[in-house]
């Protein structure tokens, strides 16, 4: 991700959440030096199925410190979802996290978002925590459940 991708992530995030980042976190996440990369379809891949084109169609913000790598942000435009490509996003994280020295990786999810609760599951993550109150919900807020998984255990 570029400061030039800036425009097209954000379009994906409002997309996708309700509660989307602002332009300044993500250009606050380039200027750290976290992980920051954004998927671009390649139009053979795509199929006769495929959603029309669009510059990025999915982006993830990864930091690692301290032995511990943690997913701050992994998003998938509506049309490009159940395609592989949030499982191919975790496998990036965890690639990073490994090349990084992390021992484990992170992330915080919504209890009621189910699809990306089987998805972490299925990619090795288990339950670890939970921070109540964290995210925005349409009546007041919702807890977040922390997950985890050992970066050398199965990759999706």
């Amino acid at each position: 991700m570029a400061e030039a991708d800036l425009a097209a992530v954000l379009q994906v995030e409002r997309s996708a959440y309700r509660y989307p980042w602002s332009e300044g976190i993500f250009r606050d996440c380039l200027r750290a030096g976290y992980g920051c990369f954004v998927h671009e379809p390649e139009p053979d891949l795509c199929g006769p199925a495929a959603p029309p084109i669009a510059p990025v169609v999915a982006h993830l913000v990864t930091s690692c410190a301290a032995g511990e790598a943690h997913i701050l942000n992994i998003c998938v435009a509506p049309p490009w979802q159940r395609r592989g490509i949030a499982a191919y996003l975790l496998a990036v994280a965890v690639e990073r996290a490994q090349l990084l020295g992390a021992e484990a990786l992170f992330l915080e999810v919504r209890p009621s978002n189910t699809p990306a609760l089987r998805l972490y599951e299925r990619c090795g993550f288990h339950e670890v925590g939970r921070r109540p109150n964290y995210y925005p919900a349409a009546k007041g807020r919702e807890d977040a459940l922390i997950m985890a998984r050992a970066i050398l255990s199965v990759r999706c």
